[in-house]
């Protein structure tokens, strides 16, 4: 979509966000409902309506769906909704959000819908009309489980902008050579382009983490770069770099090693790290 486009939606939606405006700040609403984030749920509350405006803003043109997974006190939804989201599907797992979240409920209308249950047990693909966009602060604990499920039906979903931590960001986004280049980025760069576009510091967090946090965006593909099964190519990702230090013959065994090698024109004393996303496709194909 051109920015003339997008400009010229946003225009014609024209929402009325002085409701919104309205409400108390996050951090009030909170204390006024002891929502304080749980560590078994991976929490960690970003209440800076600058950053989250930021993070909204970096997932473009808000047309059509947008996905929220773990909208907690709803620092992120106010800004998706400030910054014209036509429609907002928020899916939390606590069930304490639907209290701090009642007044933007009433405040957003028709525009914002809380759906409670668990994002990893949730077809987000399936979720409203197109197109779809997912935006995020994912919980740490299972952000990429979710994402390598969602990259599953990647091509359901315009972008996802998601938030992880620094490492993760690193090893979504790796080139083969590169320390952090793995299982993730493989899965990922077989059906997506993505980029790591800023750093938000542990400080912005309540509770603050002791690690530094990156906004991805990953924009899929309208087909797998190249032809593979996903099941073949998740296993022999998942046991080449399960012994990353060692030669893809040893590392292999377990399913054909040499031979299987061989078939795919790798060279055996190669090391998971050093193959391309073409060449982990070969071995896919030749283990189906």
């Amino acid at each position: 979509m051109t920015a003339e486009t997008g400009s010229k939606i946003l225009e014609s939606q024209a929402f009325d966000n002085r409701a919104i405006d309205a409400l108390p700040p996050l951090k009030q609403l909170v204390a006024a409902l002891d929502m304080r984030a749980r560590k078994s749920l991976g929490q960690n509350f970003l209440f800076d309506l600058n950053l989250t405006r930021r993070i909204a803003q970096s997932a473009g043109w808000l047309d059509g769906t947008t996905i929220e997974v773990g909208p907690g006190p709803g620092g992120l939804t106010r800004a998706l909704l400030l910054e014209g989201a036509q429609k907002v599907v928020a899916v939390e797992k606590d069930f304490r959000a639907s209290s701090v979240l009642a007044s933007l409920l009433e405040a957003a209308g028709d525009r914002l819908q809380l759906v409670e249950g668990d994002a990893l047990k949730t077809p987000l693909w399936e979720m409203g009309d197109a197109p779809r966009r997912i935006v995020a602060n994912l919980p740490y604990n299972i952000a990429t489980t979710l994402l390598i499920q969602w990259l599953g039906h990647a091509t359901a979903f315009q972008t996802m902008t998601l938030m992880f931590q620094r490492e993760v960001a690193e090893r979504i986004t790796a080139q083969p050579g590169d320390s952090a280049y793995g299982r993730l980025s493989i899965l990922t760069g077989w059906i997506a382009d993505s980029t790591i576009l800023f750093d938000i510091p542990p400080e912005a967090f309540v509770p603050a983490p002791k690690i530094t946090s990156s906004v991805v965006q990953i924009r899929p593909l309208a087909e797998p770069r190249f032809p593979c099964d996903r099941t073949a190519l998740e296993t022999v990702t998942r046991i080449a770099f399960g012994q990353r230090r060692k030669m893809l013959r040893a590392s292999l065994k377990p399913i054909g090693g040499e031979t299987l090698l061989t078939e795919a024109g790798i060279d055996p004393q190669c090391r998971p790290q050093d193959l391309d996303i073409e060449a982990f496709c070969r071995l896919a194909r030749a283990i189906s």
